[in-house]
């Protein structure tokens, strides 16, 4: 018996080294000086910073990764490796999303844990903490889930859409019975790469219905085979226009076309829905997010705020949504795509405000003008 409890001590101090110097574990990979919520949260929360709240959102889509990593590598509750991401920020595991295709994790819902808060004397949550946040991992290359990841990059390379996936709606379905539950100010949506275009398309359907939801995406793909079809298209019908109005009988269609709204108008002033985005210029898959729209209206890049990311801007009259551009000069693909980089200590962003073509494509049916209504009927004669 004594030998047995040797050799099962012996095992379970293995299996912690192996935690201790795995590359994923969250005091090896996570973020540095980073204090985990106490009773000054009270009096001024760190959810308020917006460096704070990224890098906790980041933490928590990184945890996705590794319950699809522990799963798939057998590991313990004992040595997992995920809980690490989110317990030090006082959250818990409430519900994990399951693809059903092949079993594999693909996103989790965290909620405010508020037994571990009472514990640290955090009597009620922080100003600006979510109360639950559901987060989506993208692609993992590895075997037992790689075909459905990269079923479903290709889907969206195809046609811009994810909505034919079995993800979003179990995704969809996630988040609106959350908003449901704890109403859609206290709920947020995340994801990095994949998992970023799944939360854009699940917080767009919502915010037709009218649920707002927090969003915040990493890394968001921005490449496919129908945008750039879109975009051949738009440049053949401006060369097109271009070449009409150099003809004589062309100022019918210069008057026709000049009354029209531009596809990309977009009604600012009352849009309730401002996803936040987050983009790497060296990222080949992110990097169009951060190509201006000349059919927009003016470029606001001048009145950046020195790449603070708590400012107000002086003025959002020409944003759809909120573009954080972090540039380090070429890096490579794998560092500029990673999640890692938006928890670094030094990270710079630059909140981009001109009028990015791409956003406002995708927002467009959100915020464009409706038609008019038709004029009422004549009164009947007396």
């Amino acid at each position: 018996m004594a030998k047995h409890n040797a050799e099962d001590e012996t095992a379970a101090e293995a299996a912690m080294e192996v935690v201790v110097a795995h590359p994923y574990a969250f005091h090896v990979s996570g973020p540095r000086n980073l204090s985990s919520p106490n009773w000054r949260d009270l009096i001024n929360s760190s959810w308020k910073d917006g460096n704070y709240k990224r890098t906790v959102i980041a933490c928590f889509i990184q945890a996705v990764y590794l319950l699809e990593l522990d799963r798939q590598e057998k590991r313990r509750e004992e040595n997992a490796l995920a809980p690490k991401w989110w317990i030090p920020f006082k959250y818990k595991l409430a519900q994990t999303l399951i693809d059903e295709r092949d079993g594999s994790i693909f996103g989790a819902i965290l909620e405010w844990d508020r037994a571990a808060a009472l514990s640290d004397l955090i009597l009620i949550r922080p100003s600006g903490a979510p109360r639950a946040v559901l987060a989506l991992r993208g692609t993992l290359l590895k075997s037992p889930t790689i075909r459905r990841d990269i079923e479903d990059d290709l889907r969206f390379l195809a046609w811009e859409s994810l909505k034919g996936s079995i993800r979003f709606k179990v995704a969809f379905e996630a988040l609106k019975s959350v908003a449901e539950r704890y109403g859609s100010s206290n709920v947020c949506i995340a994801g990095h790469s994949l998992g970023a275009g799944f939360a854009l398309q699940v917080g767009k359907t919502l915010a037709k219905e009218g649920i707002f939801v927090d969003t915040h995406l990493f890394n968001p793909p921005s490449v496919s085979l129908a945008m750039s079809l879109k975009n051949m298209g738009e440049k053949a019908s401006f060369v097109w226009r271009r070449f009409k109005s150099m003809l004589p009988s062309s100022q019918a269609a210069i008057t026709e076309g000049s009354d029209q709204t531009p596809p990309s108008s977009i009604i600012m002033g009352t849009k309730k829905w401002v996803p936040h985005l987050y983009v790497n210029n060296s990222d080949y898959i992110c990097c169009y997010y951060n190509e201006t729209d000349p059919a927009g209206t003016e470029d606001n890049n001048s009145n950046n705020n020195g790449g603070k990311e708590n400012v107000r801007p002086t003025t959002n009259r020409d944003m759809a949504a909120k573009l954080f551009v972090m540039s380090k000069g070429k890096q490579k693909f794998m560092e500029a795509h990673g999640l890692e980089q938006w928890w670094s200590q030094d990270l710079e962003l630059q909140l981009a405000l001109h009028n990015s073509k791409l956003i406002n494509r995708q927002l467009k049916s959100l915020y464009s003008l409706p038609p008019p209504p038709p004029p009422p009927p004549p009164p009947p004669p007396k």
